[in-house]
């Protein structure tokens, strides 16, 4: 049955023109309709006060990261020690286990305003690296997580090959490293085809890096992907591209270019360390980049040249990766921020342009066409942000990307349903749901 149209009336609503004050707009069926700004609020009407703004997308999530918040940061290190520790984690990790941990870090997500989430899932197997009684039981968590956490979700279902790249070669997987792998493409392909689309969910494709998936490999995977969503670690560090020239001759964007990957459909994420030649090829195949800068920052990995990519011509999204920070607001925020500290200039990206980053570039970039704005016939994706906070008073509203926090979250609303309201998630108590999850991780431990 077609739900009956609820009519919305806003204070301020961030719509594709820009931010509009007065706006008036039905939901019918999950999607918008009647869009109409400088309207004035009529009898009946649901007011929303405060900045109503698209729903945001997170382009880049690794849910399991989320047990390391907080608990990594004694001994110093690089992303390289770090990731001895992340990969400590997928030890303890279980179709029940995921399913529990996922679905109170998205929950987490939705209540600081996320209304999509790119999930790059490369945790297939089991610790022995063989599959599940049904292969995709990893795959299945993620997504059922997804839907009680109340968001949509593009399982960027992800290719690793081999355990690493040096100047000599790829490596051998080693002991944690097999369960992230199918053996080669044809078994990897032919696992994520069992995989369904459903109203809130999608199904992309990922290489996880150069590092784990040879040249040969990357050229299959750009004829099995064709038409699809593709996202790939790209450039994220120094020794990534030292190792891939030394190999290859080549960078890591220019391997992925030479596959045939590169294009409207694919994100590079990070892409941290680019030539000036990788910068040409993902702005001139109007690829995304996806840009992570807290947990860019938190891993000393530096600062990506993101308005350099936007002016030959590609998109940029956000994520927040390894989870250090859950907060859209500070992701937006780190995009602009990280360009003045590296050009020692204010406003490289206008609030119209962090705003796109932050919702309609971001959905695209998983596979989302139809959602991220505020327009008719998109889906009904908003989050309304309080102006009466410690953290809002005397803000613009157009200007309320640079003072508002996941806490200043009011309401989220998901497909037409409200998910959050009040600050509230309808599962509860989200942070118990997250200690539950952690401790029973950590039990296995």
């Amino acid at each position: 049955m077609t739900a009956g149209p609820t009519t919305y009336w806003a204070e301020h609503a961030w719509l594709p023109t820009g931010l509009a004050t007065g706006v008036r707009f039905d939901v019918t069926d999950g999607h918008f309709a009647a869009v109409h700004r400088h309207a004035r609020a009529e009898a009946g009407d649901v007011r929303l006060h405060g900045v109503v703004l698209p729903g945001l997308a997170n382009a880049h999530s690794h849910a399991f990261h989320r047990a390391l918040r907080g608990r990594t940061h004694g001994d110093g290190g690089n992303f390289w020690t770090w990731r001895q520790q992340m990969y400590a984690v997928t030890r303890h990790l279980t179709p029940d286990t995921y399913f529990a941990l996922a679905r109170a870090v998205f929950a987490e997500m939705v209540l600081s305003g996320t209304t999509v989430v790119g999930e790059f899932h490369y945790l297939h197997h089991d610790v022995s690296g063989r599959p599940y009684a049904d292969p995709n039981a990893m795959g299945t968590a993620l997504v059922e997580a997804a839907k009680e956490a109340g968001l949509r979700l593009t399982l960027l279902d992800t290719c690793y090959l081999a355990g690493g790249l040096s100047g000599d070669g790829h490596l051998p997987l080693d002991e944690v490293q097999r369960r992230f792998t199918d053996g080669d493409v044809d078994r990897w392909a032919a696992r994520v085809a069992a995989l369904s689309p459903d109203a809130t969910t999608r199904i992309g494709s990922a290489v996880h890096s150069v590092r784990a998936v040879p040249r040969d490999a990357l050229r299959a995977m750009a004829e099995v992907t064709r038409g699809r969503t593709v996202h790939a670690h790209v450039s994220e560090q120094p020794a990534e591209n030292l190792a891939t020239q030394m190999y290859y001759g080549a960078t890591p964007t220019e391997l992925l270019d030479e596959a045939g990957l590169l294009g409207e459909r694919f994100s590079a994420v990070h892409a941290t360390h680019l030539s000036d030649h990788d910068i040409e090829l993902l702005g001139g195949s109007a690829s995304t980049a996806c840009f992570c800068p807290t947990t860019e920052r938190d891993l000393a990995d530096g600062i990506g040249p993101a308005r350099a990519l936007v002016e030959a011509g590609a998109r940029i999204s956000l994520g927040s990766d390894q989870h250090a920070v859950i907060d859209p607001f500070e992701e937006v925020r780190g995009l602009e921020m990280h360009e003045r500290l590296a050009s020692n200039e204010r406003g490289r990206f206008t609030p119209d342009e962090l705003m796109t980053a932050a919702s309609v570039d971001g959905y695209r970039s998983l596979g989302w066409s139809d959602a991220g704005t505020i327009a008719d016939g998109s889906a009904a994706d908003f989050v309304v942000v309080r102006t009466d906070t410690v953290n809002t008073t005397g803000a613009k509203a157009g200007q309320i990307l640079y003072s508002a926090t996941r806490s200043d979250v009011d309401t989220v609303v998901v497909g037409g349903q409200a998910v959050v309201e009040s600050g509230r998630h309808r599962l509860g108590d989200v942070a118990a749901l997250l200690g539950r999850a952690l401790a029973d991780v950590r039990d296995h431990q």
